[in-house]
């Protein structure tokens, strides 16, 4: 037994991404830790690299890529996991021959078995069409963030089709754990010693609607309740998903903190519509208002898309106006990210040469 584990290749993870993409990470450092792979923190040292990649903006597949180059300069063997693989998969395995292994979205849970098919001097290619699959809490998990801090994913996947974003190509259609998988996790990270718990999905808000036909973020808020954590809060709360029964959940629930990541995106309604997001448009104003007075220690953080196309200097000025009046305790803007077309397209990366 002993032998089999020393014999076993060392492993290290490039992290690239969002933390959603980390949890992922983290699942799959838990699985080959299980399966006996000894996990190195350094590169340099480890026989296979998993660079786990965003695609999200081209900004972000430029930085993949460099981590990919740098890593096939110094003669790694690497498995491509993630967003981009999930993207641009047969473009990766013909600009990079030290690529061993693609893995999609939806394929990271088969990571022990493509290590050792790879090993074996198989090129693996495991990329779902359709990602459908969710790590519960019987996944192992080999954490990567301050020892304190843990993210909890409590969904994955997105059913909304904002004209800006390419997640639910990327990752599916929402798919959410139930009530006693997460909190099962909850409890698991609670015993590890984590003080903060952070929920993410694509839509936190839409929490279970999939699972129970009706959203059911109140509910689990308030399961939540019952572990023995002092901090909980969520990530990506779109406002219109913040109904009085997660107010309330907010406020009469002790370790909720009363944080809100709102992704707004823009402001005016003419925007919002060309975003895809019309329904949001209508609301904004008064949930804000509305949570202020709810929640009035409320701390709201939210993100904010400039130069849209169609976007005018009235729009812009609309935006403004709309922060000077809602005093957002944390502001993101970011300039639009023009995209190519999602299917067929290749990688638009031009990969060094030589």
């Amino acid at each position: 037994m002993l032998s089999s584990i020393v014999n076993k290749p060392t492993v290290a993870v490039a992290h690239l991404g969002c933390e959603k993409n980390r949890v992922d990470t983290e699942h799959m450092l838990g699985m080959l830790a299980a399966a006996g792979y000894p996990i190195d923190q350094d590169e340099a040292f480890a026989d296979y690299v998993i660079v786990n990649t965003c695609s999200f903006i081209q900004a972000a597949r430029e930085e993949s890529v460099r981590c990919l180059v740098e890593l096939a300069e110094a003669d790694k063997k690497i498995v491509i996991t993630g967003c981009m693989a999930q993207h641009f998969q047969e473009q990766l395995l013909e600009e990079l021959p030290e690529a061993v292994a693609l893995v999609g979205t939806g394929d990271y849970h088969k990571i022990v078995e493509i290590i050792r098919r790879a090993e074996e001097g198989e090129r693996v290619i495991e990329v779902s069409l359709e990602p459908v699959y969710i790590a519960d809490e019987t996944v192992p998990r080999y954490r990567t963030t301050t020892e304190g801090i843990a993210y909890l994913r409590v969904a994955e996947g997105c059913d909304y089709g904002c004209a800006f974003c390419i997640i639910p190509h990327l990752r599916g259609k929402q798919r959410s754990r139930s009530i006693e998988s997460i909190v099962a996790e909850a409890h698991q990270l609670a015993d590890e010693g984590v003080q903060e718990l952070i929920l993410i999905s694509q839509i936190t808000t839409n929490y279970g609607l999939d699972l129970y036909g009706k959203p059911q973020l109140a509910e689990l808020l308030r399961a939540l309740g019952q572990v023995d954590v002092p901090w909980i809060r969520m990530h990506y709360a779109y406002p219109t998903g913040l109904t009085p029964a997660v107010i309330a959940a907010i406020q009469e629930t002790e370790n909720i903190l009363p944080y809100l990541d709102l992704p707004l995106q823009h402001s005016h309604p003419e925007l919002l519509r060309a975003m895809n997001r019309p329904w949001q448009g209508q609301v904004n104003d008064r949930i804000i208002e509305d949570l202020k007075a709810a929640l009035p220690a409320a701390v709201l953080r939210t993100t904010f898309i400039v130069g849209f196309p169609g976007e005018t200097e009235a729009h812009f000025e609309h935006l403004c106006q709309f922060l000077q009046r809602h005093e957002f305790d944390h502001v993101g803007v970011f300039t639009f990210s023009r995209e190519r077309a999602l299917r067929p397209t290749p990688c638009p990366i031009n990969f060094p040469k030589g």
